[in-house]
C-alpha cells in the first residue's frame, strides 16, 4: 500500500526529509511519493512518518498501489539489500587479509 500525496499538500517540507526510503520528492506543484520506493515505513518505523508529521492530513493510501505488509517488507528488503550487503562481509569471505609476516626481516 504505497502512499500518495494529494493536491491538498501545502508544500510545508516536513515529509520529504522524514522519509527513510527517499520516496518523497517535489513534483510540479506539490510533493509526490514514488510508489516503487514507498514501504509505508515498514522495516524502519511502526507508522508512516510522513503521515504522522503532515499538518494537513493529505497522505492517504494510494488505491492504485495496494500492497500487503508482507509485500512492503519484501520491498524494504530489496531497497536496503545493497546498503546492508556492502557493510557486512559474507560468511565465505575473510573479514580482512591476514597480517603480513615479519619473520626473517
Amino acid at each position: 500500500m504505497a502512499l500518495m500525496i494529494t493536491d491538498e499538500c501545502i508544500n510545508c517540507d516536513v515529509c520529504e526529509p522524514a522519509c527513510p526510503n527517499n520516496a518523497i520528492s517535489m513534483g510540479e506543484e506539490f510533493y509526490k511519493i514514488d510508489p516503487a520506493k514507498c514501504t509505508e515505513c515498514v522495516g524502519h518505523f511502526d507508522e508512516p512518518q510522513c503521515v504522522m508529521l503532515c499538518p494537513v492530513a493529505c497522505i492517504p493510501v494510494n488505491p492504485a498501489h495496494i500492497e500487503t505488509r508482507e509485500t512492503l517488507m519484501q520491498k524494504y528488503q530489496r531497497l536496503t539489500a545493497g546498503s546492508i550487503a556492502g557493510t557486512t562481509p559474507s560468511a565465505t569471505e575473510p573479514a580482512s587479509p591476514p597480517p603480513a609476516s615479519t619473520a626473517g626481516a
